[in-house]
């Protein structure tokens, strides 16, 4: 589930870094896509012992 809001968060940013330029929107959706990679690698990454 996670995996699928981060590709598509991805694709997203991909889109809007190509299509609309608009920086405030683009940062918007990355600082987004940060939390959930990082929130991934906290629940998948860090827990593997």
């Amino acid at each position: 589930m996670l995996e699928e809001k981060i590709n598509k968060l991805k694709e997203k940013l991909n889109k809007s870094i190509i299509e609309e330029g608009d920086y405030e929107k683009t940062y918007k959706i990355s600082v987004e896509l940060d939390k959930l990679i990082a929130k991934y690698y906290m629940e998948n990454v860090l827990t593997i012992k």
